[in-house]
C-alpha cells in the first residue's frame, strides 16, 4: 500500500538536460509516495517534448498506472529512460496524466529557479 499525494508546487520550476532548457513552468505538481524523494511533474505544454523521443519502454504498476519511457536526444547523446509519463494513470495518479518527469540522474537538473 503506498502512500501517494500529489500536491501543486510555488513558483518557477525549470528541467534542463545538458545545458539545454527542455522546459520552464509555473504549474509543476510534486508527487510524494511514502519515503521516496519527490518527484516533479512538468506539463507536457511547458516542455520541448521534441527532445523526447518516446522509446517503447512500459512499466505497469498496481497503485500508480502505466507509465511510458522517453529518451532525451540532443546532437551529441542519447540518454536512455529519462523521462515518463502516466499515460493510463490509476485514480489516485489522474492529477499527473499528460505531465513528464524526469529521472534524478547527473545529466538533468530541476529545479526551482
Amino acid at each position: 500500500m503506498s502512500d501517494i499525494r500529489i500536491r501543486k508546487t510555488e513558483g518557477t520550476w525549470v528541467v534542463r538536460s545538458g545545458g539545454a532548457v527542455l522546459g520552464e513552468s509555473t504549474r509543476v505538481l510534486e508527487l510524494t509516495d511514502g519515503e521516496s524523494a519527490p518527484v516533479h511533474f512538468f506539463p507536457r505544454e511547458d516542455i520541448a517534448m521534441a527532445m523526447l523521443d518516446e522509446n517503447g519502454k512500459t512499466v505497469e504498476e498496481a497503485d500508480k498506472g502505466t507509465a511510458i519511457f522517453f529518451d532525451i536526444v540532443n546532437l551529441s547523446s542519447t540518454t536512455r529512460d529519462a523521462a515518463w509519463s502516466f499515460e493510463k494513470p490509476t485514480p489516485a495518479l489522474a492529477e499527473v496524466k499528460d505531465f513528464v518527469a524526469f529521472a534524478a540522474i547527473e545529466s538533468l537538473k530541476v529545479e526551482k529557479v
